[in-house]
């Protein structure tokens, strides 16, 4: 697996005005070469966001990805919709090259208060010094092109690895811009969506499993460029699933990550409506 240093680009976007943003190869998603792994626009919703309110924490971000992110490019549209002195939330879409809102997000705020002595749940988490080189769990894509994998650098816990099933592992990626440093919450978002490659129970040549939206909740931001997920897909023979991420960093947990998720057999061409 190459370093994320030695990948065919620096970051997942380009941009010339901060408006305009430009995939590059690694954001290319796994279902269809034309468009994103919804992960790194996640991180520049997230991004979006805490421009608009950089004195409070963004605790969650929910995003509908009611159509595919284009790989053409698209552009962001944020504003705040509540303004207040502990809790604001803002709305943010992306939009294509010909003024289509083709995905929508809402970001929730919280102003954070002078740290006091508080109780915590105790937890057993995996140590990032414990763990072993391995490859993301789609190592081929559906298209055949390079994409996400090639952007990434995956650790897993003893006796684990790309298997199907519940499943932990270790990711770091590229940032979203060459010429900046990503905060705690945008660095998450791109391991945050990959729940449901990570869980999945069947191979993608046998059942395409494709979220249709991504919660991340955070109660505390993540320290370090390493991140860690504990994932568990839930699969119904309707063709209707679930993916239920537990986040964390080398501290311990750090919040959760939901998609929903559309289940069809692999021949069936397309999800989205």
């Amino acid at each position: 697996m190459p370093s994320v240093g030695h990948t065919m680009a620096d970051s997942f976007f380009t941009t010339t005005d901060d408006r305009w943003f430009q995939p590059t190869d690694p954001c290319r998603g796994p279902w269809d070469p034309h468009s994103c792994h919804a992960g790194p626009p996640t991180g520049l919703l997230a991004r979006a966001s805490e421009l608009l309110l950089p004195d409070q924490q963004l605790v969650r971000i929910t995003v509908d990805l009611t159509r595919p992110v284009p790989y053409a490019g698209f552009r962001i549209d944020a504003e705040v919709t509540r303004q207040g002195r502990t809790v604001s939330t803002t709305s943010m879409n992306i939009i294509d090259e010909s003024g289509k809102i083709v995905v929508t997000a809402r970001g929730m705020h919280i102003a954070a208060g002078e740290p006091f002595e508080i109780p915590t749940a105790p937890h057993t988490m995996p140590h990032l010094a414990d763990a072993e080189d391995g490859h993301f769990p789609l190592r081929e894509l559906p298209h055949g092109l390079s994409g996400f994998p090639s952007a990434v650098e995956v650790q897993y816990p003893p006796d684990e690895g790309p298997h199907p099933g519940p499943t932990r592992m270790w990711m770091r990626s590229l940032p979203l811009l060459a010429d900046e440093d990503p905060s705690p919450f945008q660095r998450i978002c791109p391991l945050a969506d990959c729940g449901n490659a990570v869980s999945r129970n069947a191979e993608p040549a046998i059942v395409a499993f494709i979220n249709t939206d991504l919660t991340i909740l955070l109660h505390r931001p993540p320290v370090g460029e390493w991140l860690g997920m504990d994932s568990v897909s839930r699969w119904e023979p309707n063709g209707i699933g679930m993916s239920d991420s537990l986040l964390f960093d080398d501290d311990g947990p750090v919040g959760r990550a939901l998609q929903s998720l559309i289940l069809r057999p692999a021949t069936v061409p397309g999800a989205h409506t």
